[in-house]
């Protein structure tokens, strides 16, 4: 624990950036003996490809895992969720791979980072069809069971949209399955009316997609962190104040910039891993 408490920033300051083979066996002849078996291959600590999203509207989205270094077993993963107007590979720039690698040397339990494009459609299903929520739990999260991650418990982790996106995906997912749920400067609104322009379709999509009154927020665990010179400061708090139990994090100077959210990662993720794996 005390390693954990000394992680170092830069361990993991590059997570926040943007806002992101097989084994031949051994073959013996009569009587001589095998050869030993040998040892697991690790996986690699970057992965990235596509798939056609059907929830999507047959939209081709880009994906991305990083790992730490050296890992043979399935690891759990946080789905990094953008905000709006970023992507994937934003979520991933600036050294993702490295920093799992130090968090993990710093004393944190290894885990996964995954990030995919969302668009910009809130995380939810619109209008227009398109159902970003829905490609993450029905497309994206079966896949990574494929790609070797043990998605049977994840955690959400997001941004300004994806923060809101974060709080929605973890609830739908449910507790049996969301290890923890990390909202930063999430994109919240106390009523439809006081939406942004494109967030929703209308009152009936806000009431249908609505964070607010959550009964899974009793059960999983949740963190939040948003500046005191944010504009979504005032929704945070009254959102906060309704939830069961008090949420890790709070509030601190800032405002709603990639500065703040890189200042607040250290301490999430020293937070979430330890839930992830547990």
């Amino acid at each position: 624990m005390a390693a954990m408490s000394q992680l170092s920033r830069r361990a993991v300051l590059r997570l926040a950036a943007g806002t992101a083979a097989g084994a031949a066996g051994a073959v013996t002849f009569g009587t001589v003996p095998s050869a030993a078996a040998p040892p697991p291959q690790s996986a690699p600590t970057y992965v990235t490809g596509s798939f056609v999203s059907a929830a999507r509207g047959g939209v081709s989205t880009n994906w991305a895992i990083a790992r730490p270094p050296g890992q043979t077993g399935a690891l759990r993963p946080v789905i990094a969720l953008h905000g709006k107007g970023a992507d994937a590979a934003q979520v991933m720039a600036g050294g993702v791979e490295q920093g799992l690698a130090e968090a993990v040397s710093a004393g944190l339990p290894p885990f996964a980072v995954v990030a995919v494009d969302g668009g910009g459609s809130y995380w939810h299903k619109r209008a227009s069809g398109e159902d970003s929520g829905a490609m993450v739990l029905d497309e994206l999260l079966p896949m990574l069971a494929d790609q070797g991650l043990d998605t049977s418990r994840v955690g959400f982790l997001g941004w300004s949209m994806g923060g809101y996106g974060a709080l929605l995906l973890g609830a739908r997912l449910g507790p049996a399955r969301t290890a923890a749920i990390c909202a930063v400067s999430p994109a919240l609104w106390t009523s439809a009316g006081a939406t942004a322009p494109g967030a929703f379709d209308g009152a009936d999509d806000y009431a249908a997609n609505s964070v607010w009154g959550r009964p899974e927020f009793a059960s999983i665990p949740i963190r939040i962190d948003c500046g005191t010179s944010d504009p979504f400061y005032s929704a945070t708090q009254q959102f906060i104040d309704q939830l069961p139990t008090p949420p890790a994090g709070g509030f601190s100077p800032g405002g709603h910039d990639g500065g703040f959210w890189s200042s607040q990662l250290p301490a999430e993720i020293t937070w979430m891993a330890p839930l992830l794996t547990a």
